[in-house]
This record gives C-alpha cells, sequence and structure tokens, in this order.
C-alpha cells in the first residue's frame, strides 16, 4: 500500500477555528491561565480504500477488516493486528466500545470487525461491552476504544470525537453553552481520565454539515479510518477533513458555525493532546486520491 506522510499547516486548521480565541476567553481566567501545550509530536493515521463500500454504499467486511489492520499497526508499530491489541490493551481488561449512536452513527460493520480482531488478540469476548450511552455503568471499564462517526455538528462545529463522550457528563446539555468549548471537561472526569486507549474514527461516509437532521446533499463516501492515540490530533485531522470539504462544495471559504472552539480547548485548558498543526503527523495509507488533507 502507498503511504504518505504530511503536516496540518497552522492556515488550515485556523480556517476551521475562526473565532476561537473569542471562545476560550469565555472559560475565563482560571482557563486561560492553564494553556500549556504537548511538548511532543502526535501522529495520526489515515487508512482509505476505493473499494470498502460499493455504489449503494454497502461495507466490504474484509476490506474493511485490512483497512482496520493497517490502523493498528500504524498507530502502534507493531508487525500485525494481534501484537497492536497488545500493546493498546490487556487480557483482563473490561474493554468499552464507544460509538457514535445516531447522526451519522458507527457503522456496524466497524464495531463487528473491531470485536473480532480483539478477540483473535485473546481478548475475551464477555469483557467487549457497548459502552455508548447515558445508562452506561463505566465502573467496571478499565479501558475505552473512542469511535466516533465523522462529521459536523449543529451545536459544536464539529462533533466526532471530543464531543463523543457527552453522555458519560451525566448533565449533557450542560455542555452545550459557551459553543462547547467545556467538552474536553469529560474526558478529564474521574470515571472517564486514563480509559482511552485507542481513538479510531469511522469517516467510511461523513457529514460535512450540521443536523440533527442529515442532509445527504453533505454526505459522501471518503471510505477512511482515521485513528491515534491523541483525540485532540485526530479530532483536528477529522476537522480538516470536513473543512475541506465544505470549501469544495462551495467553491470558497464556508466555515463551519458554530466555530470548533472545543478542539483548541481541548488542548489549551484540558491537555488532553495537540491541537497544534505544526506538532501532527498523518500517515496516509492506501487511496489518496481527494483525501483532502
Amino acid at each position: 500500500m502507498k503511504q504518505s506522510k504530511s503536516p496540518v499547516t497552522r492556515r488550515d486548521f485556523l480556517r476551521g477555528t475562526a473565532g476561537a480565541a473569542l471562545g476560550l476567553a469565555l472559560l475565563g481566567p482560571e482557563g486561560l491561565k492553564a494553556s500549556g501545550r504537548t511538548q511532543g509530536r502526535s501522529t495520526v493515521i489515515l487508512v482509505r480504500d476505493r473499494e470498502v463500500m460499493d455504489a449503494s454504499l454497502r461495507v466490504n467486511k474484509k476490506i474493511l477488516t485490512d483497512m482496520l489492520d493497517q490502523v493498528l499497526t500504524g498507530v502502534t508499530g507493531e508487525s500485525g493486528p494481534s501484537e497492536a491489541w497488545k500493546k493498546l490493551v490487556r487480557p483482563d481488561d473490561i474493554i468499552g466500545l464507544a460509538p457514535t449512536p445516531f447522526m451519522n452513527p458507527t457503522h456496524d460493520e466497524l464495531m463487528d470487525a473491531v470485536k473480532e480482531s480483539l478477540v483473535r488478540a485473546g481478548i475475551p469476548a464477555a469483557n467487549i461491552r457497548n459502552a455508548q450511552g447515558r445508562s452506561v455503568d463505566l465502573a467496571p471499564l478499565t479501558a475505552l476504544i473512542c469511535m466516533p462517526g465523522l462529521k459536523a455538528h449543529w451545536l459544536t462545529g464539529v462533533g466526532t470525537v471530543i464531543k463523543n463522550y457527552i453522555m458519560y457528563s451525566g448533565a449533557p446539555r450542560n455542555y452545550h453553552y459557551q459553543d462547547s468549548a467545556k467538552l474536553g471537561e469529560i474526558w478529564n472526569l474521574l470515571h472517564v481520565k486514563g480509559k482511552t486507549r485507542l481513538i479510531l474514527v469511522d469517516a467510511l461516509h461523513p457529514v460535512c454539515d450540521k443536523g440533527p437532521q442529515v442532509d445527504p446533499r453533505y454526505r459522501w463516501a471518503y471510505n477512511g479510518l482515521i485513528a491515534g492515540t491523541d483525540p485532540v490530533a485526530v479530532e483536528t485531522v477529522g476537522l480538516k477533513i470536513i473543512q475541506a470539504k465544505r470549501d469544495a462544495l462551495r467553491g470558497e471559504p464556508w466555515p463551519l458555525s458554530p466555530p470548533p472552539i472545543c478542539i483548541e480547548a481541548a488542548d489549551r485548558v484540558y491537555h488532553l493532546g495537540t491541537s497544534d498543526p505544526g506538532k501532527i503527523d498523518i500517515r496516509k495509507v492506501g487511496w489518496t486520491e481527494d483525501a483532502l488533507v
């Protein structure tokens, strides 16, 4: 498979986050004082295959499984998927898979592929659970795999990675004030913090304009998976793809509204990872036509 590596540029990020400085100011002096950044670099893996969906958007499970294998080895540097899982989770972990339940839901085929891959790696099937929803008991879970669908969102600008745990807050409505700048706080709650081992974004059929009802004019077959261990870096790359698609559709800049300020806040205020494009390396595997990054 062809691989390529490219950085997200600062201009790319700022085009998708107009108004971020104003939004961060809404967090108040305490939030602004906590504005340190991660010093290391983050790697995001993008795997695409033209044939993973047919013209009727039916998913080819074998190709999708091959893509997942490439994601796992790319993220971990291991030689195979089972070795990769062993680097990410322990055999005795109780693992929660956290998909997007609606508004471009995570494909069932991807959920199944992850479960089957974990079992092949030696994780008992009984230790793998669906962990999405308000009533999920996170206490028994020792590991989370964040599995959102790539999408724009009418309340947060982008509604992929950082927003995916909103039901874990117990009060999701409270996190939509101030243009949802405080979504990153959820990742630092005691029952969530430190449990996420992999971020795996379903970018097979993304949505580039806000809902809540998905408009088919703004969905397209991107045929990809985006992954990494830094949630902010993965979100930043997803944002770049969504913004580039929007601009292409309009033939001119078409900024997200509201601006997705939760991404930079997740970095500067909640220290979840890096939103600095200069510190994000994108490794592309497979089909690169119209990759948008």
